[in-house]
């Protein structure tokens, strides 16, 4: 009787940032524009990437692979928000959310991974000049790059089927502005408390883990910058970390924010206004952060522009 009780949802509606007209399309216009700067921006850098022989390095390498995450990470949520501001209603099928779930944590948490194995590359190329390329070797870093992805894959995994298998039986109103775990807790119609034990604990455990090993190697390659004689070698040693330590406080602030507090109507309310930094912001910085701040990225890009007829 129990299960005939409880009536699965098969659609949920969004409540989304705001409900004023007005504002939501302001909010439209603001978020377009972010979006196509992401989208353009990390596409731009993929592509000078491939073209340019003399970006063909361990660190152009995670740079290429940090903005695809970026394009598909903001791809899962960007598009839907956008749509929804233009429509009144706000739905998202059940399979639809679960899947958007899925993506954003599986690269979301490979994103997060991918930049803490950038930190390394850069501890080992200021600490290890001489022996940079043979440990930075091709094995290396393609062993660090589908590692970021086979373990958000698995980290995405567990949350989603733990998701998945709850029953929901009403109300079907999301308070957020895409599928995020938390607010879809809220709505299941059983106990929830080994889910958001998981999420706590194991996500709030990469994000931790991550942002110490990083911040760690960024400790040591501190200790490596002021041992080098020359000021324009510490100059531009100096500027490619703080480009990379910028994406950082961002990207793993903003995580450790979102999932290592308890879940209150509040606290929820507080991850949508983070959730907007990790999923439009950030993407649409990174590309800004890593060419404005980056001579070989500057220099590749104008290379290639000479390509182009005036």
């Amino acid at each position: 009787m129990e299960s005939m009780n409880q009536t699965f949802i098969k659609y949920f509606v969004l409540l989304g940032l705001t409900d004023a007209e007005m504002l939501s399309e302001v909010f439209f216009v603001v978020f377009l524009v972010f979006y196509i700067i992401s989208f353009l921006g990390n596409l731009s850098v993929m592509v000078v990437v491939l073209k340019d022989s003399s970006l063909h390095s361990p660190m152009y390498f995670f740079l290429w692979n940090l903005s695809f995450l970026d394009i598909t990470y903001s791809s899962v949520v960007v598009p839907k928000m956008l749509s929804d501001f233009l429509h009144v209603s706000k739905s998202i099928s059940f399979a639809g959310c679960i899947t958007q779930i899925y993506f954003f944590h599986f690269l979301g948490s490979a994103e997060i991974i991918l930049v803490t194995a950038m930190s390394y590359d850069r501890y080992v190329a200021i600490g290890n000049p001489l022996r940079y390329a043979n440990i930075m070797n091709i094995r290396v870093c393609l062993t660090l790059a589908l590692g970021s992805l086979i373990v958000g894959c698995f980290h995405s995994l567990m949350h989603t089927l733990m998701t998945a298998k709850l029953p929901f039986c009403g109300p079907n109103l999301i308070n957020h502005f895409f599928c995020e775990i938390k607010p879809l807790l809220k709505l299941a119609c059983t106990d929830t408390t080994i889910n958001l034990l998981l999420l706590n604990k194991v996500t709030g455990s990469l994000a931790t883990t991550t942002t110490v090993l990083t911040l760690l190697s960024y400790v040591f390659i501190s200790k490596f910058l002021f041992k080098i004689k020359t000021s324009d070698g510490r100059k531009r040693a100096f500027s490619t970390c703080s480009a990379h330590l910028m994406v950082v406080l961002l990207l793993h602030g903003t995580a450790m924010f979102t999932y290592l507090r308890p879940s209150t109507e509040n606290s929820l309310d507080q991850d949508r206004a983070a959730a907007v930094l990790f999923t439009v912001l950030t993407p649409a910085l990174n590309p800004i952060i890593y060419t404005l701040r980056n001579k070989d990225m500057k220099k590749a890009i104008q290379k290639l522009l000479h390509f182009f007829p005036n």
